[in-house]
């Protein structure tokens, strides 16, 4: 990966390049930032500028062999941690089970996300963790002096998904890593990993993606004409996986706006029959599609918000929804907003803890048979 590959960040992509000629680079550092920013690409890219035997002036010269190797995902001196399965105590499983799968989703689009890495291990109805067993493995790759390049860099994919011993066992390493080793932690929510962690890493927050970048991406990309285009930057809100869904028009888009809407008919109508039947038919849809919902709901109410408070300029809905919001708009104001968006993220939150589907589903309709006739 190099860094010319990655839209936007170029504020970022002097800083990480900057830390290298100086001759100052951080032993752990941590990137964080809003999904669909580019935090994994520009991990990668600042593993492979580390290491490059040719640098350029801003990036690698991605023909020396220790960029190749990388650029395939397959640099000895580049190791991978990611949520895996949950394995039972007898069989316990490492990011080594499935690196094979791992390699081939980033090699596909680095811009990855924990839902559709899930998808790939086939994880619908539950959420990968990165194992106990994961922190002897790690121990024992970096205790190794490296093969062939100045480092050895560790890429840790969502820590936040680390197993508390696994936390536990890796604090010591971190603070005191062996000679010429790295760790780069890239993580979705930051705020769930432990204090310890949090204090021995140094933080690279990473913006969202400028939307003159994103534009020009896109366009080059999918070949969009201009009005489209300029539509999916300003729905995308600076997330690049955000575009490519809006692009693709995925089917999932309209399941969730299908559901939204029936959602708030049934509980405005106060159809307490109608809403059992909804969390009969969406409970069973796996916690990551759940997740999914949520985030999309959450997504909505902020959008009809807006809508009410007739800020159109920062409004950003398709055709679809924005018929449906101009009528629904009305019903979500200053009285009923906050609590409404408190009860999403707390059933987001809840469903990540694996509490009872059916339960947080019948609660927040509920909720929302109450708040939107406030």
């Amino acid at each position: 990966m190099l860094f010319r590959d990655i839209i936007g960040q170029e504020q970022i992509q002097k800083q990480l390049v900057q830390t290298v000629s100086e001759n100052r680079i951080p032993h752990a550092q941590l990137f964080t930032g809003p999904e669909g920013s580019g935090k994994l690409p520009l991990a990668i890219a600042y593993a492979q500028y580390i290491n490059c035997t040719n640098k350029q002036q801003n990036d690698a010269c991605g023909e020396c062999p220790s960029c190749k190797k990388i650029q395939q995902l397959a640099h000895p001196d580049l190791h991978f941690v990611f949520p895996v399965k949950k394995a039972s105590e007898s069989k316990p499983e490492t990011s080594d089970d499935y690196i094979s799968q791992w390699r081939q989703e980033l090699l596909e689009n680095t811009y990855i996300s924990p839902r559709r890495w899930y998808r790939r291990l086939n994880l619908e109805n539950k959420q990968g963790i990165i194992p106990a067993s994961e922190s002897n493995s790690i121990i024992h790759k970096l205790n190794f002096k490296s093969y062939e390049a100045e480092y050895k860099i560790m890429i840790i994919w969502l820590p936040e998904r680390m197993h508390q011993s696994t936390a536990n066992k890796l604090l010591k390493l971190i603070e005191e890593p062996p000679p010429s080793t790295l760790f780069l932690l890239v993580s979705e929510n930051a705020d769930m990993l432990l204090p310890t962690i949090l204090s021995r890493t140094q933080k690279i927050r990473v913006p969202a993606i400028d939307d003159k970048s994103m534009l020009a991406a896109i366009t080059e990309q999918f070949s969009l004409a201009e009005d489209k285009a300029r539509e999916v930057v300003h729905l995308a809100k600076g997330n690049y996986l955000n575009a490519i869904h809006f692009i693709q028009t995925d089917e999932e888009a309209k399941t969730h706006f299908e559901r939204f809407v029936s959602l708030m008919r049934m509980a405005y109508k106060k159809d307490v029959v109608g809403l059992l039947h909804w969390t009969e038919d969406l409970a069973p849809i796996g916690r990551e599609n759940l997740k999914s919902f949520f985030h999309y709901t959450t997504r909505m109410i902020r959008e009809n918000f807006m809508m009410n408070l007739q800020m159109d300029q920062i409004v950003y809905l398709t055709e679809e929804e924005k018929n449906f919001s101009s009528r629904f708009s009305q019903f979500i104001h200053s009285r009923n907003a906050r609590q409404i968006y408190n009860e999403l993220n707390k059933a987001y939150r809840d469903i990540q803890m694996n509490a009872h589907a059916k339960t947080i589903l019948m609660d927040l309709s509920i909720q929302m048979i109450k708040l939107l006739r406030v």
